[in-house]
């Protein structure tokens, strides 16, 4: 069998680790304005973050896809 690495960059990277990542690099502030909505602008916290984008997909593909385009910056 061959080893062949997936090409998705989320890849073995859960939605905790992205919130966490995402929140130290930026702030629950600087996110609120990136992606427009309220578990990053109304009282934030990483476990109401967690509990609506586990329920709302179009919102997780919004942080999930601003994650892709930041992981680079996190890198230091």
């Amino acid at each position: 069998m061959e080893n062949t690495k997936s090409k998705d960059p989320l890849h073995g990277i859960t939605l905790l680790k992205i919130l966490e990542q995402l929140i130290d690099h930026y702030g629950f502030d600087t996110l609120g304005e990136l992606i427009k909505i309220k578990c990053f602008t109304d009282n934030p916290s990483l476990k109401s973050s967690l509990t609506f984008l586990r329920k709302t997909d179009w919102a997780r593909k919004q942080v999930e896809e601003l994650y892709v385009e930041s992981v680079h910056k996190f890198k230091v």
